[in-house]
């Protein structure tokens, strides 16, 4: 098995980190509740994450200002163009597996 640097395995994630982004944003079909339902986390967790990793930087980034990397625009308007309503059974199954900090 190749050796890889650090900064290559850094760079490697990046790249993988801006193709998982780039695939969510073309798949708006697909609802966070679904993603946390299916794999326990949706963009809204990546943004979370993308913001922590910030400001352990010390590069303070707001919440809208992480949400709009991840989601390609401003929340608001991602929701208005491709939120819908969740069904009564994938609120309840959200509450089943609900995550502590959700």
């Amino acid at each position: 098995m190749t050796e890889l640097s650090d900064e290559q395995k850094r760079d490697f994630e990046a790249a993988a980190f801006r193709r998982l982004v780039d695939h969510l944003r073309e798949r708006s079909d697909v609802q966070n509740i679904d993603l946390m339902n299916l794999a326990g986390f949706c963009r809204n967790c990546l943004s979370n994450w993308y913001r922590e990793a910030a400001e352990a930087e010390g590069v303070p980034l707001s919440k809208d200002q992480s949400r709009e990397i991840v989601y390609g625009m401003p929340y608001a308007q991602w929701q208005a163009l491709n939120q819908t309503e969740a069904s009564d059974a994938k609120k309840a199954e959200f509450e089943a597996r609900r995550p502590r900090d959700h």
